[in-house]
């Protein structure tokens, strides 16, 4: 496998941003700090790469004429003297040649890096916004008070009017606990109602009708809005796990250069700088090593030390774009679950207001995770790509 396709092609594709300025340009985060668009870099990036392709090719190519006419002085040379001279001639331009095939590589496997860290950075914001979301949803105590009667005052003066009437004898009062719960204090206002010699059916028809909508509605609902509240609270673990898996990340990520401090702390003091600083004196070691022929290995290992955090990211990118995937499934089912109260129009006076804001935030998500949180897709043959080199027509 070509050594060289595989760093190009993997850089081609994980690769984010140009490496200055870390913010500039594109849309905000949901601090206001301005992001770029992916597709916007993923374009300037490939003709970065080209460039820098091209740069080396000329300087390549430029060895190996040189080295085609030094194989033919070797053939046409006549003295001992002569045929040792251009040997050794030979000798240096493959080893300028080596040195800058391993300075080629040095100089991707630094840009992949500093791409990766702005990859995470760029994935980090997403997490935070997601969590600022998920925490911005409505409450559990939010979610109960529109999806229970006995919060609603309309129903709470019913049951005050027909308690009032109630037979002292045979009547019976729930506990608070009973009275909360949906079930039992609807089931009790009804029997109550029925049951109630002091009242005439015009004023039970009269007391069922100021308050029908309020009951179908919630009993139709109360179970979906629930489920609402806690398989977003199961969504918002999830991220919590996914912020935390980013953050031991950046720590594997930044090891190889001797950068200790954690994201959450280098992201809330911007400290992006003085990864720059770590990663330059990796650098700088490292070019000095590439520069001698007995560091070979050491030089090897250093490489090694930072294109391996990449190969971890692009396992995150495919987690985490599962996630993603997961979230908006749900969301789309909780918009099902929302449009599907069929008398909304006929009720639409005392549906609670919270009800058509849930519905609209919850529009505004599945937008948001389709789009806003979903990174570039890094799937199938495109995964292949990334890890091989290759594609389906190679």
């Amino acid at each position: 496998m070509n050594m060289k396709k595989n760093i190009y092609i993997l850089w081609c594709v994980v690769s984010i941003w140009n490496v200055p300025p870390l913010y500039g340009g594109g849309k905000p985060n949901y601090n206001g700090e301005s992001l770029p668009q992916m597709e916007e870099v993923i374009t300037s990036l490939n003709e970065e790469v080209m460039l820098t392709q091209q740069q080396y090719a000329v300087k390549a190519r430029h060895l190996e004429k040189q080295l085609k006419v030094i194989i033919v002085a070797l053939d046409t040379a006549v003295t001992v003297e002569q045929k040792i001279d251009i040997l050794l001639q030979k000798e240096g331009i493959k080893m300028e040649l080596s040195l800058l095939y391993r300075n080629e590589i040095s100089d991707i496997s630094k840009i992949r890096y500093i791409k990766g860290l702005q990859i995470i950075k760029i994935l980090y914001e997403k997490t935070l916004a997601l969590d600022h979301h998920f925490a911005s949803v409505s409450t559990f105590s939010e979610i109960n008070k529109i999806s229970n009667p006995n919060h609603y005052p309309a129903f709470e003066h019913t049951k005050n009017l027909i308690k009032n009437k109630q037979d002292k004898k045979s009547g019976f009062r729930l506990s608070g606990l009973l009275g909360e719960n949906i079930y039992t204090s609807v089931i009790h206002s009804f029997v109550s109602l029925f049951n109630s010699d002091n009242t005439d059916t015009a004023e039970k028809e009269a007391s069922i009708a100021k308050v029908e909508c309020i009951l179908d509605f919630t009993l139709r609902m109360h179970n979906d809005l629930n489920t609402i509240y806690f398989e977003t609270r199961f969504l918002q673990k999830s991220n919590d796990n996914i912020i935390e898996e980013l953050q031991q990340l950046f720590v594997d990520f930044t090891k190889p250069i001797n950068y200790n401090t954690p994201l959450k702390e280098c992201r809330n003091s911007d400290d992006w700088d003085r990864v720059r600083e770590h990663l330059s004196k990796y650098l700088a070691v490292l070019n000095e090593v590439l520069l001698k022929e007995d560091q070979r290995y050491k030089a090897h290992k250093m490489q090694i030390n930072l294109e391996f955090p990449i190969d971890r990211l692009l396992q995150f990118i495919t987690q985490y774009n599962a996630f993603i995937d997961q979230g908006a499934k749900f969301y789309e089912k909780f918009g099902i679950m929302l449009n599907s109260y069929e008398n909304e129009e006929q009720c639409s006076d005392q549906i609670p207001i919270e009800y058509l804001s849930l519905k609209g935030s919850i529009d505004v998500a599945i937008e948001k995770f389709n789009t806003a949180y979903k990174p570039v897709e890094i799937n199938g043959s495109k995964m292949k790509e990334v890890l091989y080199g290759i594609n389906e027509y190679d």
